[in-house]
Formats: C-alpha cells, sequence, structure tokens
C-alpha cells in the first residue's frame, strides 16, 4: 500500500502530508488479517454460487465469524441471502 503511496505523490496526485494523515487514519481501524479460510467452503461457495475467489473468501469468512456481508455486488449478495449471511448495502 505504501508503494502506491509514494507513486502517487510522485505522480503529484495526492501530496506527503495527505499520504502521513491517511496511513494514521488507517491505523485506527484495527484491521485484522484472517489467514485460515475453510478452503473447501471457500470452493463449494464459488461454485454453488458462481463466485470469483476472493468474493466466495469473503462470504466464507463473514459466515464463519457470523458477521455481516457488506457489498454492492448483486452476485454476491445474493449468494450472502441464499447462505442465510445478513446483508448490508443497496443492491441493483
Amino acid at each position: 500500500m505504501r508503494n502506491i503511496l509514494v507513486v502517487n505523490e510522485r505522480r503529484k496526485r495526492i501530496t506527503e502530508a495527505s499520504t502521513n494523515s491517511f496511513l494514521r487514519e488507517l491505523e485506527r481501524l484495527r484491521i485484522r488479517m484472517d489467514r485460515e479460510p475453510e478452503e473447501a467452503a471457500v470452493l463449494r461457495l464459488a461454485r454453488a454460487h458462481r463466485l470469483c475467489a476472493h468474493h466466495a473468501a469473503y462470504l466464507e469468512l463473514a459466515l464463519r465469524e457470523a458477521t455481516p456481508v457488506a457489498t454492492l455486488d448483486t452476485e454476491l449478495a445474493a449468494a450472502a441471502v441464499a447462505e442465510g449471511a445478513e446483508l448490508i448495502g443497496a443492491t441493483s
């Protein structure tokens, strides 16, 4: 991520101050990495709902952690509803 920010600074798309501010705000989010997806479940979801791998992995995580799915993607939203997950966000 930092590399992308530096490239954008160099191209004068953002300032160094903006980069620093963004990184400080990002640290406040307390993001946690999940490194233990249930691969069989990800594959099942991808196949059953014709999802790409990252959407299936996101849905698997939401189901495993019993957390809502936030998406504007209609296919992912339909799969989440079909799997009984709570859905956040409007779909078109």
